[in-house]
């Protein structure tokens, strides 16, 4: 998902929609790992309640990790630098690497590697 502003709430419909309809295109050869919730800012009441919205509709799908709105992490393409180049101690950085270890998680075979 992108931004979790006004856009998310009804954006977050059309990538279901999307996805859906690719699945049945490859004859449900596609699987969904996970969704990452982004650019996530608490002090938003609207960011909560559409992650409320997604996490009621996709369940255990939604990875428990958030990617904060960072401004460290907005600087880094001007950089012309990875965010986690650019700064790793970075809330978002810490929280991309969390969402990484998260992922791994999810794959049966590197479960170890988690």
């Amino acid at each position: 998902l992108g931004s979790m502003g006004d856009a998310a709430r009804l954006g977050w419909y059309a990538v279901v929609e999307a996805l859906t309809l690719l699945r049945w295109l490859v004859a449900t050869v596609l699987s969904i790992l996970g969704v990452a919730l982004t650019m996530y800012d608490r002090r938003n009441r609207l960011t909560e309640q559409v992650a409320e919205d997604v996490r009621a509709c996709l369940g255990d799908a939604v990875f428990e990790t958030v990617i904060p709105r960072n401004v460290r992490l907005s600087e880094a393409p001007s950089h012309g630098l990875p965010a986690l180049i650019y700064d790793h101690r970075c809330s978002g950085s810490e929280a991309y690497m969390a969402l990484a270890r998260e992922v791994i998680g999810r794959l049966p075979q590197l479960k170890v590697a988690a």
